[in-house]
């Protein structure tokens, strides 16, 4: 296996490793509309099931919000992880967690306002729906600030490779939910109140088993309000803005789109468009989690410069995400009648078959938006703003909105549907555009699609990228890496230390690391010659290990003991080890 095979393997292990996390808590969301939506069809009616999907837009604003936060300071975290600069990291992290409360709270004062003076008759004029809204409004509000928490402490735990607490909080959050709904719906008859009340008490035990975490003083990420930067707040922002301005169009998308179904369907349309939007958020949160383990690979690729694992993760993308989610629908598809059974049982009804079509159609658009998702965050996090806030406004409202009003005058409720896959059909053809623009003849391979830049990352030439993945490697790593050096230049006494530094080092995980399980490892090194720096890179997915803990803690006594390691640091100019999503990654300056 070669060097860029050994990496693509390592990346693809990563990322679905990740990726079962990361698709539980995207459908945090989805599972309260999918319930929300059950027990409002069920046991309120119709009108509570269009005040649901009249929420959809507001829940999409906040998510909007959430999304520049988490987007901007996830991204900004894992460029200074990349470079190695913790007081940078830590001060997102605060910076984070203070605009969040700050904006949850002002949200709360808007429910609450609306809700109490009747104030949203912008939203809808149905004398009916009004008053349910009203009271879904209320109790929704008091879930906001868990909510835009919870999507903020998910990411930052999946950076402190914590993964199974967000597992464990989801699964708790799911329970509550259902059990909450079951109670406050069912047996209390609290019709749309009790619908968002129980959502929201449901999302505070999601934001606790996360926060406990962070409380335990056990996190690498802390909060401190003394000595904040502000001025990367703006970083946040401009960083974050362009992946949530999709999530702010969506919003202005929803309200259009429910605006045409009540002028041109009637509030039935709105009803089966909730129906089939709300369940099909579960099976949106395998393309959501499949982004939020890309985005961080991204911007840590981007941050440490990394070509070959940048390119990686979008390959992983197109041959395996892809392929997975075109299965995904093609069992929706398949099961689109008993989907909409979920929510409507009699086949009479003109809502049973508008939301059968839904199911039939909506799944068409999943696997083009999984490729406008990454190369949006892509463009974050590589400052390509012309093509992110174009997707964006694309993506977000111009194409489905404009395809709806176009097409909804003959074809009806399915016009939205069919919108939505149309939409997935011009993304992803501006996708391969801009590339053509840019690079001035069609992309003919990742880079070119990707349009990196030639100067990223150290030249061809004054990089060496290789591969370990057993004890023999090491020896003729090590011999590779010397004469390396001497072809660039260096002295032979560095160049020796070099490839002995390396050796050692590689040598320690394959001896130790590769032996704690059972599982197939290895080693990715990179050697850069830079600045008449030898820069060292070790990376490797076995069990955590920090050489510099393991160095300090040795018996001084005990020449006998960690030799090894003590000999690298004291011949290297700076050795610096993170662990990062559960990768080791040591870096060695000789």
């Amino acid at each position: 296996m070669n060097t860029q095979e050994a990496n693509a393997k390592m990346v693809t292990r990563l990322l679905f490793r990740l990726l079962p996390v990361q698709v539980l808590l995207a459908a945090v969301g989805a599972v309260n509309g999918i319930v929300s939506s059950f027990f409002a069809s069920n046991y309120v009616g119709i009108d509570a099931m269009s005040a649901v999907g009249l929420y959809a837009p507001i829940n999409m604003m906040i998510t909007a919000i959430s999304t520049i936060l988490v987007g901007g300071s996830v991204i900004l975290c894992g460029k200074y992880l990349g470079q190695n600069q913790q007081e940078k990291t830590q001060n997102v992290f605060s910076l984070d967690l203070m605009a969040t409360t700050l904006i949850g709270i002002a949200f709360i004062i808007l429910f609450i306002v609306f809700a109490v003076f009747d104030l949203t008759g912008f939203i809808t004029r149905d004398a009916a729906v009004r008053p349910l809204f009203n009271r879904y409004l209320l109790g929704q509000a008091i879930g906001v600030i868990p909510l835009m928490f919870g999507n903020s402490f998910a990411s930052f735990l999946s950076l402190e490779n914590m993964k199974r607490r967000t597992l464990v909080a989801t699964v708790a959050y799911i329970i509550v939910n259902v059990l909450l709904n079951f109670l406050f719906v069912k047996m209390l008859h609290m019709e749309a109140f009790g619908l968002a009340l129980a959502s929201s008490l449901g999302l505070w035990v999601f934001f606790g088993i996360q926060a406990a975490y962070f409380l335990s003083g056990r996190s690498h990420l802390r909060f401190s309000r003394r000595g904040l930067a502000w001025g990367e707040s703006r970083d946040i922002v401009r960083i974050g803005l362009p992946g949530a301005a999709s999530y702010m169009y969506q919003t202005a998308r929803g309200l259009i789109v429910n605006w045409l179904l009540e002028i041109f369907v009637g509030s039935v349309g709105v009803s089966a468009f909730a129906a089939a939007n709300n369940l099909m958020a579960i099976f949106w949160s395998l393309p959501t989690g499949m982004l939020a383990v890309s985005r961080i690979l991204i911007s840590v690729s981007v941050g440490e410069e990394d070509r070959q694992t940048l390119t990686d993760v979008m390959r992983v993308m197109f041959r395996r995400f892809l392929p997975l989610m075109g299965a995904i629908c093609v069992l929706i598809i398949a099961c689109a009648i008993p989907l909409t059974r979920i929510f409507f049982q009699d086949p009479a009804e003109p809502v049973y078959l508008m939301t059968a079509w839904g199911f039939r159609i909506l799944p068409l658009c999943m696997p083009f938006s999984i490729i406008c998702m990454h190369f949006t965050c892509y463009g974050q996090a590589s400052d390509k703003q012309g093509l992110v806030h174009l997707l964006a406004l694309l993506d977000g409202v111009v194409c489905v909105a404009g395809f709806t009003a176009l097409l909804i005058p003959g074809t009806g409720m399915n016009s939205v549907y069919i919108a939505n896959v149309l939409n997935g059909v011009v993304t992803t053809l501006v996708i391969i555009g801009y590339a053509w623009l840019k690079k001035k003849r069609f992309p003919r391979d990742m880079d070119d699609l990707m349009v990196i830049p030639d100067d990223f990352g150290a030249e061809k030439a004054a990089r060496l990228d290789l591969s370990i993945r057993s004890m023999e490697d090491v020896v003729s790593v090590a011999e590779r890496i010397q004469q390396f050096c001497i072809e660039r230049g260096v002295d032979k006494r560095r160049a020796y230390l070099a490839g002995l530094s390396m050796e050692e080092m590689a040598g320690n995980i394959v001896d130790h690391g590769f032996r704690k399980d059972n599982k197939s490892h290895s080693v990715d090194v990179r050697v850069v010659h830079k600045d008449d720096d030898i820069i060292l890179r070790i990376k490797d997915d076995c069990v955590p290990f920090d050489p510099g803990e393991r160095q300090k803690i040795a018996d001084e006594q005990d020449l006998s003991k960690n030799i090894g390691i003590r000999m690298v640091f004291k011949m290297a100019r700076d050795v610096q080890y993170q662990s990062i999503l559960g990768l080791n990654v040591l870096t060695i300056r000789v």
